[in-house]
């Protein structure tokens, strides 16, 4: 009898595997499911295999004939895609020689802001303030409107809407751009660069600002680990040293004050980049606000200036996030192999950041792909699919970060791997279907998804 129980039950678990397999393929287990099942794989996976251990070595760079920069398409981090029908831009106003700022009062806190969180959703940061970006000005959208074009998610039929964009861990800022441009009828301007004194005059002027940010917070080891996060910014307060802000994530996010420091602190690493959406009828207003800033090459060199004042000055992760904005810099102006140098320093340092400095920030390609783009125009090809690698396999649960992808897919081209380039595009359209550069790849090479 006892030699039987051996039997039956190995048996029995095994069929109760089959049977829960079986079960977890039926449309609504496998959505109420999908997310646990994730969730603990990550889990697993990042305590086998810490992502924050994983580091990028650069290769040596090799003398290679560049591009001009007529050959170079217009970066991918702020990439329009217009309609046929619609003006390439409205003429951009004369910068002056000088800019003198109007005196700002000391507070000021817009009204009519509708603020829109990102819960009970996957990684929608994005959909969120753009909503409450677009919103302000009487868009009448919600957050799903804008996330079923800027993160449809993969088709899979047997998975509803919000389990579709589960593995999009991001909106770029280009696609918040193209959404705008191509799906309502308001203007926006994105820069880098920016200072607190800028947010707090086009806030006084009426106009709101969303700035790309990161943060921190404890992952799934209770480490303390950095995310990439967009924050609507309504207000400023110069006797409290505050910005207010709408926080999509944080619970109360409504109207938070957050000191100028911190702001600061938060938006170095991301260059320092902002948004403004506006009417079209007020471009005018926008750009008398703006300064200098109206022009896209002179934000793009204070940027690099900025990131160079702060290499003098930082140390630890800040002084990585100061060696990243100088590389990210010089990307948008086009000057690649200055760029891929600041890189290999930026990941040089990464590599020696310690215990002290809180936790490597290895999500950091998931949200900026400058690298990708200086490595490829530097000829540096096996450096793209090393780092592409690494993004995809030792950083995140499962490869599903398009960019990455992309950028991958056009380094083995260009090393003449066609099939396997061709297997990458494939894929990003497949977890993007909106994701445009990888339809571009597919046509040019004359195969479908």
């Amino acid at each position: 009898m006892r030699n039987r129980l051996w039997l039956v039950i190995p048996l029995a678990i095994l069929v109760l595997a089959l049977v829960l397999v079986l079960l977890y393929q039926l449309p609504p287990i496998r959505n109420r499911f999908s997310p646990l099942v994730a969730d603990l794989r990550a889990r697993i996976r990042y305590a086998i295999r810490p992502p924050e251990e994983a580091v990028f070595v650069p290769g040596e760079a090799t003398a290679v004939s560049l591009p001009t920069p007529s050959q170079i398409p217009p970066p991918l981090l702020l990439t329009k895609t217009l309609p046929p029908d619609v003006p390439t831009s409205t003429p951009e106003p004369t910068l002056t020689p000088t800019f003198v700022p109007t005196p700002m009062a000391e507070s000021v806190i817009l009204d009519g802001v509708v603020y829109v969180d990102q819960h009970g959703r996957w990684n929608y940061c994005g959909p969120a303030n753009l909503t409450m970006a677009l919103n302000y000005w009487g868009w009448p959208g919600t957050r799903d409107d804008v996330a079923r074009v800027v993160k449809p998610g993969v088709q899979d039929p047997d998975l509803d809407f919000i389990q579709q964009g589960r593995w999009d861990k991001n909106v770029m800022p280009y696609e918040m751009v193209n959404f705008i441009v191509e799906e309502t009828e308001f203007n926006v301007v994105t820069r880098y660069g920016g200072d607190p004194e800028l947010i707090k005059r086009m806030i006084a002027g009426g106009f709101p600002v969303l700035v790309e940010k990161g943060y921190y917070e404890a992952d799934y080891t209770g480490k303390v680990a950095w995310l990439g996060h967009y924050l609507f910014t309504t207000g400023y307060d110069d006797a409290a040293e505050e910005f207010i802000v709408q926080d999509a994530y944080l619970r109360p996010g409504k109207n938070m004050r957050v000191d100028y420091d911190i702001y600061l602190e938060g938006w170095r690493s991301f260059d320092y980049l902002f948004m403004v959406v506006y009417p079209p009828d007020r471009e005018l207003e926008v750009y008398d606000l703006l300064g200098p800033y109206g022009d896209p090459a002179w934000a793009n060199r204070t940027a690099l200036e900025t990131a160079e004042a702060e290499i003098q000055t930082m140390t630890g992760i800040d002084l990585f996030f100061a060696w990243f904005n100088k590389g990210s810099s010089h990307v948008e102006l086009l000057e690649y192999g200055d760029a891929a140098s600041a890189f290999d320093q930026a990941f040089d340092i990464y590599a020696q950041l310690g215990e002290e400095d809180t936790q490597r920030p290895y999500r950091i390609l998931w949200y900026q792909t400058a690298p990708y783009w200086a490595y490829y125009y530097s000829g540096r090809y096996q450096d793209v699919i090393d780092l592409a690698n690494l993004t995809l396999y030792e950083t995140i649960a499962e490869p599903t970060l398009e960019e990455s992808l992309y950028w991958r897919g056009q380094a083995y081209l260009a090393i003449g791997q066609t099939n396997v380039a061709i297997a990458d595009f494939r894929e990003t359209v497949r977890l993007n279907p909106n994701f445009d550069p990888g339809w571009a790849a597919l046509q040019q090479l004359g195969v479908g998804p």
